[in-house]
This record gives C-alpha cells, structure tokens and sequence, in this order.
C-alpha cells in the first residue's frame, strides 16, 4: 500500500458515508498475494471490483476488463455518473479514460505524479504525457494534489489553470493516533521515510551520518520504509561502519497507529527525494509539531514554501546535509500555526466537484453511482 491506494482508502470510504454509491476498480497481477483475493467485495460501504492485469511482475502492466468496466457501468448494468481516475502513470489508466469517454460518462483525473527508480521511466515520462495528453485534455477536470501539478501538468498538456481543481491529500491520521514525545537532546533519533528506492535519497541521509556523529555521537538514524534498495542501504550501513546507530526497519503500511508513534519520536523528520507530489508521511510529521527537512524540489518544496518545513539542496555534498541536518536538530523548526487539510477536507471537495461536474447539488447526490479506478 502506498500514497495513493492510501488515499483512495480514505476518500472513499467517507463518500460512501456521505451516501454516495463507490465502486472501487482495481487491478490484481494473480500473483500469491493478490490471486487469493475475492474478485468482488464490500468494505465499509465501498463496492470492490477487482480485474487481472499484466504482466504479474512490472508496475508498467495494463488490464483490458477496466475498459470494459468503465464503458459498461455495474454488475446490474447501471451506467457511472461519474469515473475517477487515480494516477495516471500505467497504461491501466488510458483504458478507463477511453471506456469512460465511449459511454459519454463525464471523468476526471488525479495525476499522484512521483519519482521513479528507472532512469528509462523516468526519461520517457515526456512521451507518456504526449500520449496520453489527448484523453486527459477531455477530462471534466484534472485534479492537482500538489499546486506546482498545475503549472507542471499545464505547460505539459497545453491546457490552462482553470482547467485544473486542487485539492491536497489529507494529513490528520498521525495527530489523530500519537501526541508528540519528549526528546532527548543529546540522543536524537532522525527518520528518513519513504519507500526503499534510491530516488527517495536515503542514502543522502546515510552518508551524512558520520559528519553529523562527530558533533552528536549518540545520534540514531532510522530508515523507515520497505523495497528493492534495502540491500543497498543496508550494505552502505555497514561499509560506513553505522550499524550501531543507523539502521533500515519498516512499519506496515496498515499500521497507522505504529507509524504515528514512530513520528512522534524523532527529533528530525527528513526525506531526500527527487520528486514527491505531496508527501503524507512529512505531512503527518508536521501535524505532530516534528521538526522536518525536505528536498528543495517538487511538492516537498512547497511544504518549505509554506513554513513548515526547512529545505536542503537536493545536490548537497554529506558534509553540507550533515551542517543542515545539525542546525535543525539543535534549533528545531517547529511552525507556530499549522492550517494543513484533512481526509475530511479532501473527500468533500471531491465531492463538491462531483456535483459541479453532474450538475447535481452536493445534498442530492445520494444516488451517485461513482466508479474510480485506482492502478
């Protein structure tokens, strides 16, 4: 489970409790994990429909059935008021875009842009927007989770601010779960959290350590994330001679709990990234009053942008992050007012958006049939 099944989860869920009918489409690979699961099934009040897509083994697969399901409607044969699509990076996407376009059923996008670990994915990013670009300008709206997507994706698609609406992730999970803990000065714990990848930049936070041992001896460093690159940090690790304070160890993505709690212990939140759309994990760092450090690129830059964060030049040499890494650790930077959204915020947005795009008023929209797919 990463950000945007995460965000489907809670979006989702609260338009069914609004009254909305949901059908969640997603793909299943068959693999051990997913084969075993039911092709249909209701969660809290969310109809899930779950259609194979190939191959097994990539995150580049597609699934004809989403075609068919969009264009189709439901199991009873009612058409979709309304398709959402969910990212926007699979060749699984184009397909609901199409099918919902053949049925003339109004649809709408939320890109959940991020990084990549293949420098060929990342290089052919340019060709997919082109390609995909024709479907996503006939999009009712495209939804920006982030405010630099709308300029990104604007310049990108040749379309215009208005046709964009922003609406960000939510972030009150941890401050629903944990309260900040008190820190120990001279024995601070930092998190570097994200998915193991090496675009996410845990091997920055890494390679700083040793220069930030030298003024802070009983310094920890934890890697809070799970993925192909564990190997690699933890080789890192051992190759810097770290192990008695770094370490790689991950909190299931379901357990919110655990990782609120993990939040409020550190004295310095960071994340090295390349590129993040809007990163829920620092979000939730912030909402726990933590002291955060982020990448001046892309979303991350935006939460620097905002004061609530400190940005450090994603090029920075270990002994410049390491200075940035100590200035923060010794002078915490902690906003003095935090206005960050909800889950709440964002699903009724959504759904203020729904009833624009149907024509409906937001109080009579109880009857919405309302397909997203999420790859």
């Amino acid at each position: 489970m990463g950000g945007v099944e995460n965000h489907v989860y809670q979006v989702s869920r609260r338009l069914a409790q609004a009254g909305v009918s949901v059908t969640v489409v997603s793909t299943d690979t068959g693999d051990t994990a997913l084969g075993k699961l039911p092709k249909t099934e209701t969660i809290d009040g969310v109809n899930l429909i779950r259609v194979r897509s190939y191959p097994s083994r990539s995150d580049w697969y597609f699934s004809p059935e989403v075609y068919r399901v969009a264009r189709n409607g439901d199991a009873d044969g009612r058409k979709w008021d309304l398709v959402h699509i969910q990212n926007y990076l699979t060749f699984t996407s184009p397909l609901a875009m199409a099918g919902a376009l053949r049925a003339g059923v109004p649809y709408v996008v939320t890109f959940h842009g991020g990084g990549h670990p293949s420098k060929l994915r990342n290089a052919i990013r340019g060709v997919q927007n082109q390609a995909y670009a024709p479907l996503l300008r006939r999009a009712n709206k495209l939804i920006a989770t982030a405010k630099f997507e709308v300029n990104s994706f604007g310049k990108a698609l040749g379309v215009p601010g208005s046709r964009f609406a922003y609406i960000p992730n939510g972030c009150d999970i941890a401050a629903n779960n944990a309260s900040p803990k008190p820190l120990d000065p001279d024995a601070p714990l930092i998190l570097s959290v994200g998915r193991l990848e090496r675009y996410k930049g845990h091997q920055q936070a890494i390679a700083a350590m040793p220069h930030v041992l030298k003024a802070m001896p009983n310094a920890k460093l934890r890697i809070v994330g799970g993925g192909d690159y564990e190997s690699e940090l933890n080789a890192q690790i051992a190759r810097l001679n770290l192990q008695a304070n770094a370490e790689v160890r991950a909190v299931k993505p379901t357990d919110r709990q655990g990782m609120a709690e993990v939040l409020a212990s550190a004295s310095l939140v960071m994340l090295m990234s390349e590129y993040e759309t809007h990163p829920m994990a620092m979000l939730e760092a912030i909402a726990l009053g933590r002291s955060v450090l982020v990448s001046n690129t892309s979303g991350l830059q935006e939460l620097a942008d905002d004061g609530y964060a400190k940005a450090a030049p994603l090029n920075s040499t270990p002994e410049q992050l390491a200075a940035i890494m100590l200035r923060q650790l010794r002078q915490p930077h902690t906003p003095k007012t935090i206005h960050l959204p909800t889950w709440d915020d964002c699903a009724e947005g959504l759904l203020s958006l729904y009833g624009d795009i149907i024509r409906q008023p937001v109080a009579n929209l109880q009857a919405t049939q309302l397909h997203t797919t999420v790859q």
